[in-house]
């Protein structure tokens, strides 16, 4: 198994295989390449936590197109202005994701930030929109899903998704119209595997290169090292894919040691504090990867959320956005951990791959 993939709503959870995700990868290359996408140009991704996101990453590798992830919390203007510092021509975003009780219409974020580009000349080819909201809410009782393309989507939520026939086209439909064989682009280990850009907090938002040979390697030794993974372990990281964390341990890191990982989508007290410890449950899982952020968030709630469910095959807990502060710390040790899992402190940046300092529970390991 690569992705376990947990929704917003506990009831919404899914699965893919290594198998099954060469497929789709393979089907989505294609796609991008009967839109006209060419080894080296680049590809706007504006999506949230869904396997989807997974696919069309690797995607563009597999061709050798260069992925530019969008955080997809971000505003139509800070998304116009990556699309054209890149130059896209392609978009590949989803109609709407639930943040908790949070209803986020992202394919109008998508069309404001389309109508921006326009105005700055930059005639985009496609915008390709994954439907999954409707999906998702086809399985409610009282909504059926529609497979027509109509030009406005209403589903029981409310979600109205805006069409220009001209221009946006559905992601399952495009998947039908291609085969799954797609041999790989080879490329030099110096090409552009994707640009991801900084968070604009201290100036213009500057788009960081990586390369394919140098992140790939740095990627899957940091991911094995570091988070002491073995063959059969279940790694949860709660970053999201639109920052360097989830580039290198939710996909590339995890998925070039076969390791089995869990993409999720929600929030960290939805629908209650207790998500985070439910799912290291359901899925056993061995590393945990979160931010102090979420940690002191968590620690507000009584202690019952955590120590109601078996987190008995926790082996590493991390910490990753900042530094952890000494009470944070100690309740993610000792509350979480039930005070026998190491911590794993990390500090790195969007410019670099990873920069870490790792304890053990016997000695030190400096990175």
């Amino acid at each position: 198994m690569v992705n376990l993939w947990e929704g917003n709503d506990p009831q919404d959870n899914d699965k893919i295989t290594y198998r099954e995700l060469l497929r789709r990868v393979c089907r989505f290359a294609n796609v991008l390449k009967s839109k006209g996408v060419q080894k080296g140009d680049m590809v706007a991704i504006y999506m949230p936590m869904i396997l989807e996101l997974v696919v069309a990453m690797f995607a563009c590798a597999r061709i050798g197109a260069v992925h530019s992830v969008v955080f997809g919390g971000y505003s139509s203007d800070s998304l116009a202005e990556r699309i054209l510092d890149g130059n896209c021509k392609i978009i590949v975003t989803a109609d709407g994701v639930f943040r908790g009780t949070k209803l986020v219409n992202l394919k109008s974020i998508v069309d404001k930030a389309v109508a921006i580009c326009k105005k700055k000349d930059l005639q985009l080819t496609a915008v390709i929109v994954v439907k999954h909201q409707v999906n998702l809410f086809s399985t409610k009782k009282g909504l059926t899903r529609t497979n027509d393309t109509p030009k406005n989507v209403l589903n029981g939520y409310n979600l109205e998704v805006s069409w220009d026939p001209s221009l946006d086209v559905w992601w399952h439909e495009e998947m039908m119209k291609v085969n799954d064989v797609c041999e790989p682009v080879w490329v030099d280990a110096e090409h552009i595997l994707f640009t991801l850009y900084t968070s604009g907090s201290t100036g213009k938002p500057k788009g960081c290169v990586h390369t394919t040979g140098g992140y790939m390697i740095y990627g899957a030794l940091s991911f094995k090292y570091v988070f002491d993974y073995f063959p059969g372990d279940v790694f949860f990281c709660t970053g999201d894919i639109g920052w360097l964390t989830g580039h290198t341990y939710i996909v590339y890191g995890s998925l070039l040691n076969t390791a089995t990982c869990i993409l999720y989508e929600g929030v960290p007290t939805h629908p209650d504090a207790g998500r985070y410890w439910e799912i290291v449950e359901k899925y056993g899982v061995t590393q945990f990867y979160t931010a102090p952020t979420a940690i002191r968030t968590l620690m507000r709630y009584d202690d019952a959320y955590v120590t109601k469910y078996d987190r008995s095959t926790l082996r590493v807990l991390a910490s990753v956005g900042e530094p952890i502060n000494r009470d944070a710390w100690f309740w993610y040790h000792r509350v979480v951990g039930e005070g026998r899992c190491p911590i794993v402190d990390t500090f790195w940046q969007t410019e670099t791959v990873s920069s870490f300092n790792f304890i053990k529970n016997r000695d030190r390991i400096t990175l």
